[in-house]
């Protein structure tokens, strides 16, 4: 009866060395999937800040020759001209 329990015992030992095993792999695995999309996202992110600066200078251009265009618009003695 003891070496069926000592039997047992050492199986049950195993499946939960064996569980610990594949769990620590899972998570490691899991960690480098979102090691990835984090390195994804910072260079989405890299991209979309030289996007908006270049918007950001068109904007600002497109402003300036508004307020040209408000000013012409504006001067309604023809001072300005």
């Amino acid at each position: 009866m003891r070496s069926l329990a000592v039997a047992v015992g050492c199986l049950l030992l195993l499946g939960g060395v064996a569980l610990v095993a594949i769990a620590d792999q899972e998570r490691v695995a899991a960690l480098t999937a979102v090691k990835a999309e984090i390195v994804r996202v910072e260079r989405a992110m890299d991209e979309s800040h030289g996007e908006n600066l270049e918007l950001a200078q068109k904007l600002t251009a497109l402003r300036s020759q508004i307020a040209e265009q408000d000013a012409e618009i504006g001067d309604t003695t023809g001072f300005l001209r």
